[in-house]
């Protein structure tokens, strides 16, 4: 019998796109860098942003310009994160209706739930005054645990702290960050979440998860309650 559902945050049950587009979340040329450059270094510390090494965005942006041997205007960089909490906390302000249906029946089935996001302090500052944080029973957050999917040690410390068995939990994720492979590996039952995920880059997924995983689904969200209950019903 399933025992819990764990869920990914971003382009699972939030999403950062609206009407096909992103909303700028950097202040790049502000800072004095180019868009080129400043993404390499960016993605660059990707780790170190994800497992607490820099604690927040300013100290990220300080690291690069002075890699860069740059000025730093630190009111322009206190501006620069103002606008990233900001941008980070627009995805919070809707949340679909049909995703707050699948986390109360959930909760009405008696399944444990939980969240594992690998993210920054910056991005998840709406979390706690978003309709979504009163349906979770444990919520893990990689930058305060310094540690980041697809670790198996991330995965089993959302099992331990649900008290649940991982060959008894689902795991539902966009699939970034490699992260279903990572919930395979540690016994759970990997579900891709497709529905925020644009026709492209679904096809694309359906292809390497048809044959990777021959036992993960590809959801739209429609399909995916009637599914889930069958599964929550299988011994």
């Amino acid at each position: 019998m399933i025992q819990g559902v764990l869920f990914d945050l971003f382009e699972t049950l939030i999403s950062e796109w609206r009407n096909g587009k992103r909303e700028k979340g950097h202040m790049f040329h502000e800072i004095g860098l180019n868009e080129e450059l400043f993404k390499k270094e960016w993605h660059k510390r990707l780790d170190k942003r994800m497992d607490g090494t820099f604690s927040n965005y300013r100290s990220v942006l300080i690291d690069i310009l002075r890699a860069q041997n740059m000025p730093i205007d630190l009111k322009v960089l206190d501006a620069a994160q103002k606008q990233r909490e900001r941008v980070k906390s627009l995805p919070f302000e809707q949340i679909n209706e049909e995703i707050i249906g699948c986390l109360s029946e959930l909760k009405r089935q008696g399944i444990k739930v939980g969240l594992i996001s690998n993210c920054t302090p910056e991005e998840i500052s709406a979390w706690e005054a978003c309709t979504l944080s009163q349906y979770f029973d444990d919520v893990i957050f990689s930058y305060k645990v310094k540690c980041a999917k697809p670790n198996p040690e991330i995965y089993l410390m959302a099992c331990k702290n649900l008290k649940v068995e991982p060959e008894k939990v689902i795991f539902i994720g966009d699939g970034g960050s490699n992260e279903l492979f990572g919930a395979e590996q540690v016994g759970m039952i990997p579900y891709q979440a497709t529905w925020f995920l644009s026709e492209k880059l679904f096809s694309q997924t359906l292809l390497l998860f048809k044959v990777v995983l021959t036992n993960n689904y590809l959801l739209k969200f429609a399909t995916f309650i009637i599914l889930l209950r069958k599964e929550l019903q299988t011994p």
